[in-house]
């Protein structure tokens, strides 16, 4: 029995590209039972949007509601689909197969989430570029608790950009957590996988998505990181990310000498340089007077 398919997408000031996401899951192979947009009110929103197709639900919240947490579960709550796939409004799928590869994974009745590789966009710089192929190799992969020895944070690394829950495991672990600064999907995946279930990363499942960001940006990625992780000790407190960061620097050094842009490397350690910054910064938000943390985060709100 086919199993039923339902897509969130929370959006804000939804555009043209936009339009054309819903267009591109609307020819999936995969039937989809329901398009939920839930769209932040600005007064931005294309009138097409609500004309595509009558799978198409919308939802309107106020500013001050979203939550990357709470938001998406609502949506969850709303569905009773027995797969949930969150996108977001910037992820566009490679072709008519996204929805189809990412459901297949769920033949294993242990697997409880999988997620969608991640390509990098045409105007993607060569630094983000060889990021994406870090984080998103060509193989797939399934991941538990016997991986934390040897991938350590990554064991629990999901992304809600492109990423596909079992609907039964997901309300029985509580679903996301209703306020949380980002990182919901790495939370959930960690629920997963301790309470002995499985996460699949599914490389032949490709979105693009990529951000060029500046050092402000990476510095306020990375505070929110930090914070998200100071705020969930029962998955983080025994898995250290710095060394994984290091890793892909050093790596990303090697693949630029080896492109012949050494000229770069400079560029890659003002980065990092401010990602670590960030994430210091963000271990000891709780010290931090409040003028500070806003100056810091990427999510006013939140606070």
């Amino acid at each position: 029995m086919n199993k039923s398919v339902d897509i969130i997408i929370p959006t804000y000031r939804p555009d043209e590209t936009v339009v054309y996401l819903i267009k591109k899951l609307l020819k999936q192979t995969y039937p989809i039972h329901e398009i939920h947009i839930i769209d932040t009110e600005t007064g931005i929103f294309p009138k097409e949007l609500k004309n595509l197709s009558d799978k198409i639900r919308i939802s309107k919240i106020k500013p001050e509601q979203f939550d990357h947490g709470g938001t998406r579960h609502e949506g969850a709550m709303q569905s009773h689909a027995d797969i949930i796939v969150y996108m977001t409004q910037d992820a566009m799928p490679v072709n008519e197969y996204l929805i189809e590869e990412l459901v297949k994974a769920f033949d294993n009745e242990k697997i409880a989430a999988a997620y969608a590789r991640q390509l990098p966009n045409s105007k993607c710089n060569v630094i983000e570029r060889y990021t994406r192929a870090f984080n998103y190799p060509e193989q797939s992969r399934i991941k538990s608790m016997e991986d934390l020895e040897t991938l350590g944070i990554k064991t629990y690394f999901c992304s809600d950009v492109c990423a596909a829950y079992r609907k039964s495991v997901y309300e029985s672990l509580g679903g996301f957590e209703e306020k949380t600064i980002f990182n919901e999907d790495m939370i959930m995946a960690a629920k997963i996988i301790q309470s002995g279930g499985l996460v699949k990363y599914v490389a032949e499942a490709k979105v693009i998505h990529s951000h060029n960001y500046n050092c402000k940006q990476q510095f306020q990625r990375n505070f929110d990181l930090a914070v998200s992780q100071v705020e969930h000790p029962e998955v983080f407190q025994n898995i250290k990310s710095e060394s994984e960061g290091m890793r892909l620097v050093k790596n990303t050094m090697i693949y630029l000498i080896k492109i012949k842009k050494p000229w770069l490397i400079i560029k890659l350690i003002s980065q990092s340089g401010f990602k670590y910054m960030g994430y210091c910064l963000g271990r000891k938000y709780s010290q931090l007077p409040m003028w500070l943390i806003k100056k810091c985060t990427m999510n006013q709100r939140y606070w």
